[in-house]
This record gives C-alpha cells, sequence and structure tokens, in this order.
C-alpha cells in the first residue's frame, strides 16, 4: 500500500481528468468507426496503457534530472525531426506530407518528441539565466530563438503548419513568466501585427486570383492557369484552409471541396442539441457526412458533441479546463525556475492544442490538423501528452525535494 506521505506527494487532479478523457476517447474512436467496424479503439486502448505506464516511471523521476540531459533530449528530438526528412531511407509520406518515420513494427511521428525536447531544452536556458531588460537578454533571447526556430523550421517544412504554431505561444509563456522586460512584447506584437498584415494581404490576393480562374474557366475561351506564385513560403492547401475560415465561398463555392469537413463538423456540434442524439446515433459520423479518415481523430470533438450534446461537450471542455488550470497551480507550487518553466509549457502547449481543436470543430479558429490531448486517435501523440503531464507531476511530486 501507498505510505501517506507519499499520497500527499501525488496530485490527484490531472490523472483524474486523464482518465476519463482517455476512457471517452476510446468510447468515442469506437463510436465514429461504429459502421464501418474499425478498430482503431483497440490500437487507442493500446497506446493509453503504454502511456498510463509512461507516465507514472517519468513522475517518480526527479525533474530536474532533466537539466542535465536538456542538450541530449533536445538533439534526440531534431535528429527524429531530420529521419522524417527526403534525405532518411525510413522517413514515410503520407497525404503529401513527410512527417512519419518507420521504426519497423509501427511509424511514430517525430514532432511529438521535438516538442518535449524544445520545452526541456528552452525551459533548462531559462532556468540558468536572469532576464532583465531586452538590451541585456540579447544573447538569452538569441540562444532561445534559436532553440525554437530550428524544429519550427523543420516541422514546417515537412508540411506541418499546425503544429509549428503551437511553438510561439509556448516560448512567450516562458518568457513572460521568466520577468522579461515588458518592451519585448509590445515590440513582438507589433512584428506579430505586421506578419498578419502580410499575410492576410497574401490571402487576399490569392483569393482573387481563384476568382480569376473561375471567371475564364466560365467563358471556356482558354484554360487558365491554376498556379499562384507568392514569396511567402506556404502551400496553397494551407492558403485554402484559411480562406474556408474566413471566405469559404471563395474557395469551396459549391460547399464539396476544402470547406466540407469545416461545415460537416458544424453540423455535427450544432445537431447535438442539450443532451446529444444518443452514442452511437450520430448521422454525420456514421452516415460518413464527416469523413471516416478525420472523424476519430482530428475531428473527435465533433462525434461527441453530436451524440452527448451540450453536456458532454461542456463536460469535455471541463476537464480540459481542470487540467490546465492545475498545471498552473502546480507552476505556482514549483520551488524553482525549471520546474516552474516545465508546468507553465505544458500547461500552454495543452491549451493551444484544446482552443485550436475545439475552436476548428465550431468555426471559430481556422482548420490546422492540430489533434484533441487524449482524446484524438493517435499513438504518438497520445504517448507524448502523458510524457508532459509526467513532467507536471514530477514537478508537483519533487517540489520540497532540495537541490
Amino acid at each position: 500500500m501507498m505510505h501517506p506521505d507519499d499520497r500527499r506527494r501525488v496530485d490527484w487532479v490531472s490523472p483524474f481528468c486523464m482518465l476519463l478523457l482517455c476512457a471517452i476517447s476510446i468510447l468515442f474512436i469506437y463510436s465514429a468507426q461504429y459502421t464501418y467496424g474499425g478498430d482503431d479503439w483497440k490500437k487507442q486502448l493500446f497506446w493509453v496503457t503504454l502511456g498510463l505506464g509512461t507516465y507514472g516511471v517519468v513522475s517518480l523521476i526527479n525533474y530536474k534530472i532533466f537539466l542535465g540531459y536538456a542538450h541530449l533530449i533536445y538533439g534526440a528530438g531534431i535528429c527524429g525531426l531530420l529521419l522524417a526528412t527526403k534525405l532518411s531511407p525510413i522517413s514515410v509520406e503520407m497525404m503529401g506530407a513527410r512527417r512519419w518515420v518507420d521504426i519497423g513494427i509501427t511509424t511514430i511521428q517525430p514532432t511529438e518528441g521535438a516538442k518535449i525536447g524544445t520545452l526541456i531544452m528552452a525551459a533548462s536556458i531559462l532556468a540558468r539565466s536572469e532576464l532583465g531588460s531586452v538590451q541585456n537578454s540579447l544573447l538569452v533571447l538569441a540562444k532561445v530563438a534559436v532553440v525554437f526556430l530550428v524544429p519550427m523550421l523543420l516541422i514546417f517544412l515537412q508540411p506541418d503548419l499546425g503544429s509549428s504554431l503551437v511553438f510561439p505561444p509556448m516560448i512567450f509563456a516562458l518568457l513572460y513568466v521568466s520577468r522579461l522586460s515588458e518592451k519585448f512584447f509590445v515590440s513582438a506584437f507589433a512584428l506579430f501585427a505586421v506578419a498578419v498584415s502580410v499575410l492576410g494581404l497574401d490571402i487576399y490576393a490569392y483569393s482573387q486570383h481563384l476568382e480569376q480562374v473561375r471567371a475564364i474557366e466560365r467563358t471556356a475561351i482558354t484554360t487558365p492557369s491554376q498556379e499562384y506564385h507568392s514569396l511567402l513560403p506556404i502551400h496553397n492547401y494551407q492558403r485554402n484552409r484559411i480562406l474556408t475560415f474566413v471566405a469559404p465561398d471563395v474557395v469551396d463555392p459549391e460547399g464539396t471541396g476544402a470547406s466540407w469537413n469545416a461545415k460537416q463538423a458544424k453540423i455535427s456540434a450544432a445537431t447535438g442539441g442539450v443532451a446529444g442524439k444518443g452514442l452511437f446515433k450520430g448521422t454525420q459520423a456514421q452516415l460518413g457526412y464527416l469523413p471516416k479518415a478525420v472523424a476519430h481523430n482530428d475531428f473527435i470533438f465533433s462525434v461527441i458533441a453530436e451524440e452527448t450534446g451540450f453536456l458532454g461537450s461542456a463536460f469535455v471542455v471541463g476537464l480540459f479546463c481542470l487540467m490546465v488550470a492545475n498545471g498552473i497551480r502546480i507552476a505556482g507550487l514549483a520551488r524553482d525556475r525549471f520546474g516552474m518553466q516545465l508546468a507553465i509549457g505544458v500547461s500552454v502547449l495543452f491549451l493551444v492544442h484544446f482552443f485550436i481543436n475545439i475552436g476548428m470543430t465550431i468555426g471559430i479558429t481556422p482548420i490546422t490538423g492540430l489533434p484533441l490531448p487524449f482524446l484524438s486517435y493517435g499513438g504518438s501523440f497520445v504517448l507524448s501528452c502523458f510524457i508532459l503531464q509526467g513532467l507536471v507531476q514530477s514537478v508537483y511530486r519533487h517540489r520540497k525535494d532540495h537541490t
């Protein structure tokens, strides 16, 4: 039996949320594939079981140990990303993206390991550094920038725009709790506004191009060029995703192309009512309107919303909010800067995934392909979620240990 002192050293809030979310995940992955007889719920059960064991091991390790091995962990994450490039013989390409590595018994997504390594490396740098004014912190900021930009670039080139977008909020959160000068954040916000403006102009020019192409097609005089050239390093399918959010009629006037998933996801969430249609009775996933390729992973929340309604959706959102708030609480309890940085970084990372994924389901954020922690199907992602929460548990468990 666990000694009473050991029980007091364990935070029970996050494990409670994790177990409930995992149970909900397995149930609704089964429901999403009920009509087609899919067995991904069995694979999810395996990854959850493996994840729970990994979570237990990571939570028992004193998180301060990772401070000394940050470079090795980060380097392993970068090597994983390099193995997913075209130069690697074990990289795997799916749906036009090269994000996976074949390790024989299965394929893994190195992006998830890179997130963990980048967080640990950045937290170690900031824990060892004293930040003040921007001028006095330039060297530290340069180190942190390199640590984040290398994996971001490699992930962006896969291409995986959604996963690369989780890094900026995480780094700004780490810098903010490091008490960096407010002038830095004002300048960063100004640069962000400029970047968004440039992207907006590019998307507008692209929308004009699409309308011109359709106008020429209607005249049937000549075959129009479908190519759109821009100096910005983003793909047209990524522009289509943004346009699907801001102007769906431009990119998909018939509603059967790029905007299809977004529309069906919103229909799923909107038709669930207060208590939902019932388990296995959601028409969008069961009848294939919400494609079976995405219903059990990126759009699992749509299935939950349709079958359990507002009450079930609110329960899931509540579990996520409780988990994130608890992570922030643990950050406040940490006795050293490294522990605080780890707990804050994990909490912000989960918050970004949670907000963007559910947001794209109900139409308030563009579709980016970011999965929902502990709910979306996927081995590498599920395992990384358990490891990250294991780090937070370690911060809580060893918060009173002497350095």
